[in-house]
């Protein structure tokens, strides 16, 4: 198998574990800032194994100071990321959560050009306005139930806290461009750690109160949607071109989208798999910026 069908291969398992990580949320029946605590804390286990059978754990040690602040900075806002997106999946559903969660590649040019100054190009706002489209029949806020024959029912709170999360991935991004690229698995280990830390005290499901049941749920949350999974993508993502990889990591929201009418048996509507299938088109348009060459 040839290094490209690898990465395929590995980012193809990867976001097909994660399209159940909503399952999972909601079948462990407990509050998002204990699913996030009890992410955190497996995962860290099971990261820190992994990273001391591979001999990297020492270089946590030696990271140099502004990569270490960075790295901490971008574990607490990928806490409330966490937090904040299990809160939108609790109120809204899997299906609409998620898919009003993908606006992350929108927000990020967004910020960077407010940080950076990074110039906004005319076809940009374009692929804007189709993705706010795409949400707008996603969640329902344009109702076409008359034409449809099915309604989709509105949580305000629900698709803020989706997209609030969004924001706060977005901005992790941003500061992961601007460390070592060698440094993911070290990254995720650092922010499991602060997000340990950061909510600790906020908890309010003790591990004596825990249910087996839970602790089953919250052991598939941390080792396979968070350790798991970043190990497979930090493996298989180098090893493929920036479109190949953009396309394959829609198959997160999917195959979430599969599993929430599978599991809970709620279908999406027509309406809310063409606005899907808009907020897809327009963030893949500005990821591999299309038109941005002509427009040049």
């Amino acid at each position: 198998m040839t290094p490209q069908n690898q990465g395929i291969a590995g980012v193809v398992l990867a976001q097909t574990m994660l399209g159940t990580l909503g399952l999972c949320v909601l079948q462990a029946a407990a509050s998002p800032l204990s699913v996030a605590f009890y992410r955190c804390v497996i995962a860290a286990l099971g990261l820190g194994l992994y990273a001391a059978l591979r001999g990297d754990l020492a270089g946590l040690l030696r990271l140099p100071r502004r990569t270490l602040l960075l790295a901490v900075l971008s574990g607490f806002l990928m806490v409330g990321n966490w937090v904040l997106f299990f809160e939108a999946i609790r109120r809204s559903g899997i299906s609409v959560a998620t898919i009003v969660f993908h606006v992350q590649p929108f927000l990020m040019v967004l910020i960077s050009a407010i940080l950076f100054r990074e110039r906004l190009r005319a076809v940009t706002f374009l692929w804007f306005g189709l993705a706010l489209i795409g949400l707008a029949f996603a969640t329902g806020i344009i109702d076409l139930s008359g034409v449809t024959g099915g309604a989709v029912a509105i949580d305000g709170n629900g698709i803020a806290a989706a997209v609030a999360a969004a924001f706060l991935y977005a901005l992790v991004t941003i500061i992961a461009k601007r460390l070592p690229r060698s440094g993911g698995l070290r990254l995720t280990l650092i922010q499991c750690l602060c997000g340990a830390i950061v909510l600790a005290p906020w908890l309010s499901l003790t591990p004596a109160e825990v249910t087996g049941e839970q602790w089953k749920w919250f052991a598939i949350i941390g080792l396979v949607h968070t350790g798991a999974v970043y190990i497979l993508l930090y493996n298989a993502l180098p090893k493929l071109p920036t479109a190949v990889a953009a396309v394959l990591l829609f198959l997160y929201p999917i195959s979430a989208i599969i599993v929430d009418a599978a599991w809970f048996g709620h279908p999406t509507s027509l309406v809310q798999i063409a606005g899907f299938l808009c907020v897809l088109l327009a963030s893949l348009g500005t990821t591999l910026q299309w038109g941005d060459r002509k427009a040049d």
